[in-house]
């Protein structure tokens, strides 16, 4: 079965003002050993962490990881009176973020400029094994065309500056200021995708390859496919759903393919971005503009066959049937602001690393 791995990235917040705080050596320092599968590391800025699972094969073994990553995070900022924020983007921010003590993250921040002051930004990244170099290439472009739908259903950062910012993913938008950022153009093999990334090393417009912010690229340093298009998760059981989608069409040869426009997808991640499961986006498979969820039931008759051989469809079409209920992470985290403010949007992003109060 193919192995896949999952990174999430949580923003450290300071638990009454929900402002970004750094403190992710201290917190580090503090988890120490006592994480028995994965790790936790550092990120660009000191108020952030990223949990990283080793890697898996069922999902189940996903949700376990990533919960007790989870814990193990959410449990030492809440003793320095932090919370591990499972969110996209910080309520607010002071605009003055501290980086990560790495010259890779100096020449990074060099680069942004003032952009960096407004890259507080939390994603998550799965990775999908796929030994052959070429099939990887094709993994990737089959991933570019449902990048809109990725995005929709895990749109969770609906705040910005302490305000309502209108988007489902705010994070998105920030991303979208970055070089090589949002969708990448179709590769036509290896060499072309090669030959593409190393014109932009020349422009300088990253350091090195490792920077790139495709929504979904090649890793640099495993043999997989990397989708990066989505928001840091509410919880893992969201986590983990994304990914088992993004494994289902990596590993997909089902229908062709006959919108994938790179100006088409961008324009529907915008949508996404904007309006998550609500939006209109290009379907992939018609060419038409249909609504999210539409375009999501014909996901899942495409890579039914994937998802039955891996084991996976029961665990995503309830996943689905969740969503469609309890609403996205930015629908569920606008809810919880409008029935009590901060005091239940704080008690949410708690719960997401099993942290909050009982």
């Amino acid at each position: 079965m193919t192995r896949f791995g999952i990174e999430e990235e949580f923003l450290l917040l300071d638990e009454d003002s929900l402002v970004p705080v750094a403190l992710s050596g201290d917190i580090l320092e503090r988890i120490g050993d006592d994480v028995i599968a994965g790790r936790v590391t550092t990120e660009y800025l000191a108020s952030q962490v990223e949990a990283l699972t080793d890697p898996v094969r069922t999902g189940a073994e996903a949700v376990q990881q990533l919960s007790a990553l989870r814990t193990a995070i959410g449990t030492q900022a809440r003793a320095r009176r932090a919370i591990a924020a499972p969110t996209g983007s910080p309520f607010t921010t002071l605009r003055s973020p501290r980086l990560s003590p790495s010259a890779h993250y100096d020449d990074v921040a060099r680069r942004l400029a003032h952009l960096t002051r407004e890259h507080e930004v939390n994603g998550l990244h799965v990775h999908i094994e796929v030994p052959d170099e070429e099939e990887r290439v094709r993994a990737l472009n089959r991933l570019r065309a449902w990048l809109p739908l990725l995005l929709a259903l895990s749109a969770n950062s609906p705040f910005g500056n302490g305000l309502d910012t209108g988007f489902a993913s705010w994070r998105s938008m920030l991303i979208r200021r970055l070089p090589s950022s949002w969708c990448p153009p179709r590769f036509a093999d290896l060499d072309d995708y090669r030959e593409r990334v190393d014109q932009l090393l020349d422009l300088g417009t990253i350091g090195e390859a490792t920077s790139l912010s495709w929504a979904v690229r090649l890793s640099e340093r495993y043999p997989t496919v990397e989708a990066r298009v989505a928001d840091t998760q509410l919880t893992a059981d969201d986590a983990v759903l994304s990914a088992l989608l993004t494994r289902g069409i990596a590993l997909s040869s089902g229908q062709r393919i006959v919108a994938d426009e790179t100006e088409t997808i961008d324009a529907s991640i915008w949508m996404a971005s904007r309006a998550g499961m609500t939006a209109r986006i290009v379907d992939p498979l018609t060419g038409e503009v249909s609504p999210a969820w539409t375009v999501a039931e014909h996901l899942l008759d495409d890579i039914g066959p994937v998802l039955d051989d891996l084991g996976d469809a029961d665990a995503v079409r309830a996943g689905l049937d969740r969503l469609r209920v309890d609403g996205t992470g930015a629908a569920r985290q606008r809810a919880a602001h409008a029935r009590d403010g901060l005091p239940a949007l704080r008690r949410l992003l708690q719960e997401g690393t099993g942290t909050a109060a009982a």
